[in-house]
C-alpha cells in the first residue's frame, strides 16, 4: 500500500505534541519531570519492541505492563490529571460558553460586588503601609470548602477593620490565609496547597507560593500583601500580577469577580 501523509496526519501529530507539552509543563511544575520522562522512554521502547522488532513474546510482557501500568499511572498523577482536567474546563471559552447558558448578573448584582471589593482594597493598601502580610482568597466558582475547614469559620460580613485585626501580627490567624465566599468572610488561618514552581522569583515567600498553589488548583483569586516590601500582589490562574496601586488592584478584581 503506498505511503500517504494528508491533513489528519498533520492535524494527529499536532495534538500529539499539544498533549506532551501540556503534560511535560505539569509534570515540570510538580516536581515529577523524572517519572514523566522514565514513562516517555519505557512507552517507546514499547512501540519499538511490538511494532518494529515485532518480539511476540516481549511484546505481550510489555503489554500486560502497560495495561497495569495505566492504572498506576492514574493513581499516581491524580494530582496532576486532576488539575490538567480543570485547567480544561476552566478555558476562557469554555467560561463563555457556559456563562451564555447561564443567568446573567444583573446591576445589583454588580452593585454588591463593588461594595464587596472596596473593604478589601482598603485593607490591602493600609496593611501595605504598616507592612503587615496578608494572604486574602477569594472564592469564585471552585467551592473551597475543604481550605475552609482547616482554618477558624468566621463567617462574617466582609469589613475592613475586621481584616485588619485578623491580619494584625499578634492575632493567632495572621499566618494562615482568609477564604471569602459568598461575599462574605467564611474562615481564617486557613492552610493552602504550596505550589513548587520553580518560575517563581526567589525573593517572594511562602504566602505567594501558597497564593500561586490555590490559584493554580482553583479559579480563585489569591491577594498577598508581603510583610517584608508592603507590596501588593495577586495570584490569578497560576499566573502573578505584582506591584500593584489601590487603582490596579480594584480593576482586577471588579473585571474577575463582576
Amino acid at each position: 500500500m503506498p505511503f500517504s501523509f494528508g491533513i489528519k496526519d498533520v492535524i494527529d501529530i499536532f495534538l500529539v505534541a499539544l498533549i506532551l507539552y501540556y503534560l511535560y509543563r505539569l509534570m515540570k511544575e510538580s516536581r515529577s519531570l523524572n517519572i514523566f520522562i522514565g514513562v516517555m522512554v519505557f512507552v517507546l521502547v514499547w512501540l519499538f519492541v511490538s511494532q518494529v522488532l515485532e518480539m511476540r513474546l516481549l511484546g505481550s510482557i510489555l503489554d500486560k505492563l502497560v495495561g497495569v501500568g495505566a492504572i498506576a499511572l492514574i493513581v499516581l498523577f491524580q494530582e496532576e490529571i486532576r488539575r490538567f482536567l480543570y485547567s480544561l474546563g476552566a478555558h476562557q471559552r469554555i467560561k463563555q460558553l457556559s456563562r451564555f447558558f447561564g443567568q446573567r448578573r444583573d446591576g445589583k448584582s454588580r452593585e454588591a460586588t463593588r461594595q464587596m471589593i472596596m473593604p478589601i482594597v482598603m485593607a490591602c493598601m493600609n496593611m501595605a503601609k504598616g507592612k503587615v502580610g496578608a494572604l486574602i482568597v477569594i472564592e469564585r466558582s471552585a467551592p473551597l470548602d475543604d481550605i475552609v475547614e482547616t482554618g477558624d469559620t468566621i463567617d462574617a460580613n466582609i469589613n475592613q477593620r475586621l481584616i485588619e485585626n485578623i491580619f494584625f501580627k499578634n492575632s493567632p490567624l495572621h499566618d494562615g490565609a482568609m477564604i471569602i465566599s459568598r461575599k462574605r468572610i467564611k474562615a481564617a488561618g486557613c492552610i493552602l496547597p504550596v505550589s513548587h514552581n520553580f518560575d517563581i522569583p526567589k525573593e517572594l515567600g511562602l504566602r505567594h507560593r501558597a497564593a500561586m498553589g490555590i490559584s493554580q488548583d482553583s479559579d480563585a483569586i489569591a491577594i498577598v500583601v508581603s510583610e517584608e516590601t508592603g507590596r501588593i500582589s495577586v495570584a490569578i490562574k497560576g499566573q502573578f500580577k505584582l506591584r500593584l496601586s489601590a487603582e490596579e488592584l480594584e480593576s482586577i478584581l471588579t473585571n474577575e469577580l463582576e
